[in-house]
């Protein structure tokens, strides 16, 4: 089966007689604003979320959605799939809803392939996680519900087949579970994507809760404190296109919580993936992968009180939402990140090496820009090319009816970006454009280059609407190295590797984490920024296990995507 990679530069993209009328109109490449918003009418995505909400207000409306950039087809060109609420216990739609997926005509413009590709959905959808669980060069979709979850088998043809009862992931399986955000990693590292499910609160409309003003016959929606919490899943991925649940008797399931994000991330650099889970008004947890004792069974152990990233710095449990993990400062040490509801402030754990963290939120200006804020969506990524990665959240209250017993938090609020200057975050939202002057209901964020030009996009999913892609314009004149890697002993995602390039007398390391955001996943390649350098000296992979061998490869194109595959190397072929 070929591969193929975007192997091209801005001046070939800018050649399309519909991205240059993109261009003259919104501004790309090169116009005044960092990340412009692109309409419904210049995309073709004419998608809007369905919340289902009512007068009940039942939980699951306001949680919503989730989304996704991948590429479905292997065309070297990022595709967008959007997660829709549907049918439940407690909402009969009165017409067809459906998730969606659409595919990039590479043009700057997507058609709707939904029904053809089989994805549409069927159950109350919240998120979806991309991962190929089965090896064959093409990514599946876990679609995770307020109900029957479904797992997405990519056939290589355009079409999905629907094989979560083959698989072992039926609705028997999440039986009492309101799966959330999900991330696929090898945490045994026999080069095969496992799967961990985050599992919310115990919820349903027979114990649905009337939360509000009875007296004046308002009703909002409830805390999650009111509900019991649920313990996540995880899945061992066993080869044969069949999935086992593992995390029976171990911390995993012994931690009950709410949990809503998910990163899998090697937090002390042994080699093997951990977790960090975001829970709503329950402390947070950080499973750190033992590796296997003697059974030869994987042992998790829950360490987020110790590593003091359970708590608020005042031992106070939070609202977590979105979380992500990054080497943001460079020292070599994956740090993370916690969104919050408002009031909490959100929280940037600096990684101390030694399976500890300090929250330096108030340091780099992100504790004092979320204090009236209620964060779900996030990530952290290089925007401008500059090197340094730099963060995007994206923010809405889960109440829609705080604007009328709130002075200061509203419902609808602000998208936030951070610069990093040299290992300190400055929030640039001010200079970022028109768009981070408007307010969102928004829940799940991913980034994606759905153009090719180098500049990471973003796309976020909104509660009860359209969701907003946002062209990125920032760093035009910087260089960059775009990189798809390709596990062949090790997973065919290759999550867990760490990629190190020297360029302008820098050199930089970034590791591939699992997962990240709320309810969505991202653009499976790594953009390597260079700024004003002409070029990149070398890049070195260090693949994870079961390979753990570090190829090093020179002569790299500039601006240009390639694909690296597993002790065969690099790939420059061109775009269909």
């Amino acid at each position: 089966m070929s591969r193929r990679f975007a192997n091209i530069d801005r001046r070939q993209f800018l050649k399309s007689a519909a991205a240059a009328f993109a261009l003259a109109r919104y501004g790309r490449a090169g116009g005044p604003h960092l990340f412009e918003e692109i309409p419904p009418d210049a995309s073709g995505i004419h998608w809007v979320h369905d919340n289902a909400a009512s007068v009940d207000h039942y939980l699951p409306e306001t949680m919503g959605p989730g989304c996704a950039f991948l590429d479905y087809d292997n065309d070297g060109w990022m595709d967008i799939y959007l997660v829709n609420s549907g049918p439940s216990d407690f909402y009969k739609p009165s017409k067809p809803i459906r998730n969606a997926l659409y595919k990039n005509n590479r043009d700057g413009t997507f058609t709707d392939v939904t029904e053809a590709a089989g994805v549409a959905g069927g159950s109350f959808g919240m998120g979806v996680a991309v991962g190929d669980y089965d090896n064959d060069g093409f990514p599946d979709m876990f679609v995770t519900a307020y109900g029957r979850p479904i797992l997405y088998r990519n056939n290589g043809n355009g079409t999905f087949t629907d094989v979560s009862e083959k698989a072992g992931l039926g609705a028997a399986v999440f039986e009492n579970h309101w799966t959330t955000s999900a991330v696929w990693f090898d945490f045994d590292n026999d080069g095969r994507l496992d799967l961990f499910v985050c599992s919310f609160v115990d919820y349903g409309a027979k114990s649905h809760f009337s939360c509000g003003d009875n007296k004046l016959g308002k009703h909002f929606y409830c805390i999650p404190r009111v509900f019991k919490g649920t313990a996540s899943l995880l899945f061992h991925n066993n080869g044969d296109g069949t999935f086992s649940q593992v995390s029976r008797g171990t911390d995993i399931e012994k931690a009950t919580g709410k949990g809503l994000g998910v990163v899998a991330v090697d937090v002390n650099n042994d080699g093997r993936m951990d977790l960090f889970v975001a829970n709503d008004t329950v402390q947070n947890f950080l499973f750190m992968n033992r590796g296997p004792d003697a059974a030869g069974k994987t042992r998790w152990e829950e360490i987020a009180l110790a590593a003091e990233v359970g708590f608020s710095t005042d031992g106070r449990a939070r609202s977590g939402m979105g979380v992500d993990a990054a080497d943001f400062d460079g020292d070599g040490w994956q740090d993370l990140f916690v969104a919050n509801v408002d009031q909490e402030m959100f929280s940037l754990y600096k990684n101390m090496k030694n399976e500890t963290f300090t929250d330096v939120a108030f340091k780099n200006q992100v504790a004092q820009a979320t204090r009236l804020l209620s964060g779900w969506g996030l990530r952290f990524f290089d925007y401008d090319n500059d090197g340094l990665l730099d963060l995007f959240l994206a923010n809405g209250h889960p109440d829609d009816m705080i604007d009328n017993y709130s002075q200061q938090v509203k419902y609808k609020e602000p998208l936030l970006l951070f610069h990093n200057d040299n290992g300190q975050l400055r929030n640039v939202s001010a200079e970022a454009g028109p768009v981070f002057g408007k307010s969102f209901p928004a829940r799940g964020l991913a980034i994606g280059d759905y153009d090719n030009d180098g500049l990471v996009d973003v796309l976020v999913g909104n509660n009860g609407g359209a969701p907003v892609l946002l062209h990125n314009n920032a760093g035009a004149d910087h260089h960059w190295l775009g990189v798809k890697l390709e596990g062949v002993k090790c997973n065919r995602d290759a999550v867990g590797a760490r990629l190190t390039w020297p360029a302008g007398g820098v050199t930089r390391s970034r590791v591939r984490n699992g997962g990240g955001s709320y309810l969505s996943a991202h653009d499976p390649r790594e953009v390597l920024g260079v700024g004003t350098a002409k070029a990149v000296e070398w890049l070195e992979v260090r693949w994870p296990q079961p390979s753990g061998r570090t190829e090093r490869f020179t002569s790299l194109p500039i601006d240009r995507y390639v694909g690296i595959i597993e002790g065969k190397g690099v790939s420059q072929s061109p775009v269909k």
